[in-house]
This record gives structure tokens, sequence and C-alpha cells, in this order.
């Protein structure tokens, strides 16, 4: 059977792709977002009809090499949307349709929770990501029903809320994801206007990152640099002044949700084919 070497370039780098990545038990859902801790296990979040299959796993965890380690969350998540990964390695998961973001143990017991479950606009409306900034505060984008950033301490309190409807600076329409940089940037996924925003901490928009279409994920690298997955669908490369550094096309029609490690590879979340891509860095 032949075999295709696929290589891409994102502004200076290679990288070879490697899929599917992982493996899990069959008919679990399909792929939504992908996060990696700090011992560069894979999570992997999968959505399921919560009416159908309340008690199948919504996490997924494998091991560097992609074997299966666990799977839980059936009993807490209902709507998987996004996740990501705290310093202390807890996962924490935007539960969409139940208007909650929810804070995990890596063996997935449950620890608290931003949001009352099944209570929209207290604050979320059905919300879509979460970060969790260098500086300790808790940024979620929400999302669905609202057009809004809201800003939490450390300890949950809310302590900001920015964004109204429409295509001005600072509105939104379909706020869809978030990432907080080292040096206190907030980038916001702003979907159907085709852009990014940038903001401080405190919801000062600073710039606005354009041509793309309609924008899905983000993540934002030690250098300050934010990788971008579109409908394209592509993949780009945004330098820390906004300059536009590279694009590729990595996947086949999409990802929801992407995730970089220390050693420079991305894994990427596809929904349709269900399945991750790993673009493996190649040294130079």
């Amino acid at each position: 059977m032949a075999s295709h070497d696929l290589i891409v370039a994102l502004g200076d780098t290679r990288y070879r792709i490697e899929r599917p990545f992982g493996t899990w038990p069959k008919n679990a859902g399909f792929v939504t977002d992908v996060t990696v801790d700090a011992r560069d296990h894979v999570f992997v979040m999968l959505r399921h009809d919560s009416q159908t299959q309340p008690d199948d796993p919504r996490v997924i965890e494998l091991a560097p090499d992609g074997s299966y380690l666990n799977g839980w969350g059936g009993a807490d998540i209902a709507d998987s949307h996004m996740m990501t990964v705290d310093p202390q390695g807890n996962i924490i998961v935007v539960d969409r349709d139940m208007h909650e973001v929810i804070w995990f143990s890596p063996n997935g017991d449950r620890l608290g929770q931003l949001g009352t479950r099944g209570q929209p606009r207290t604050p979320f409306n059905h919300p879509t990501d979460v970060s969790v900034s260098a500086w300790g505060d808790i940024y979620v984008s929400d999302g669905y029903g609202a057009p809004h950033v809201h800003r939490f301490s450390a300890d949950g309190a809310h302590l900001q809320t920015w964004g109204s409807h429409g295509a001005e600076d600072g509105q939104f329409v379909w706020p869809h994801a978030i990432w907080t940089f080292a040096d206190g940037r907030v980038a916001v996924v702003d979907r159907t206007w085709n852009r990014v925003q940038v903001f401080d901490g405190e919801g000062k928009h600073l710039q606005t990152w354009g041509d793309f279409y309609q924008p899905v994920g983000i993540w934002g690298d030690a250098e300050g640099r934010a990788y971008v997955t579109d409908m394209v669908p592509s993949l780009t490369l945004i330098g820390p002044d906004g300059a536009r550094l590279g694009r590729c096309r990595p996947m086949l029609n999409g990802a929801h949700g992407l995730f970089g490690t220390s050693t420079g590879d991305i894994y990427l979340a596809e929904g349709n084919p269900s399945r991750i891509s790993v673009l493996r860095r190649i040294a130079e």
C-alpha cells in the first residue's frame, strides 16, 4: 500500500503530520478538543448525545505514545466544548449547554466549578472556552448565547465582564475560543467576524488580527506567538506584534481545538473525520 509522507511548513518550522494519534473505545463520540499536561499526557475531549449516551466518557487520557490510559466525565459533562489544563495539572472543561466551567483532577475527580449548572446567565450563557493566565486570573469566552468575556480571580471571584453585541472593537457575536499570554495579552477568537481580537488583562482593546474564515481554536507558545485554526481549513502562525508569520493546511476539514507541547509538537482536534492529528516538529 502506498505511503504518503505529509510535510507542512509554518513560518521557518517544518512538521511531519502523524494521524490518527491515539486509541480509545469505539463509538465513544467525536473529537472536539485536546490538551497536553506537563507529563506530555494527552487529554482528548469527546462529544456525545447526552440523552442517548449519558454515561460514555467525555475525556480520554492517553500516554505520550498514544496508548489508552483512562476515560471519564460521563456523569459530570453533558455538552463537551473546549478544555485546558491549569498549572497544577487539573483539567478544566467547558460544559457549553449546562452553562458551567468544571475543574477535574487528571483522574476525573470533580474539584469545583464556575457558573451554576443548568442555569443560564449565572453568569454564563452557553460558554465556549477558558484560559488560566500566568498572573492567576481566569478568563472565559461566552459564547453561543452571549457576546462576553468574563474575568475571575484565582479563587473564583467574578472580577469583570466585557463585550457587547456588534462588530466594533470589543464587541462580539460569537466569541468562540480564548488564550492568555504571559505578557498580559488576552486573545479572543471572534468567529462571526473572521477575526481575533487582542486585549489587555482588563479588557482594553489592543489589536485585531484579520483575514481568517471562521476562526475556531487558538493556542499560544512560550514565545508569545499564536496558532489559530480556521475553516478554510488552515493553521496560521501570528507573531506577538500581530504579524502573520506562516500558514499551512495540516487538517482535512478543520480543527475545533489545538494544543502544543514544550518540544514544539502541535496536536489538532479534528471532528470530521473524528481524530487527533499531530504535527511533529522536524529538527533543523
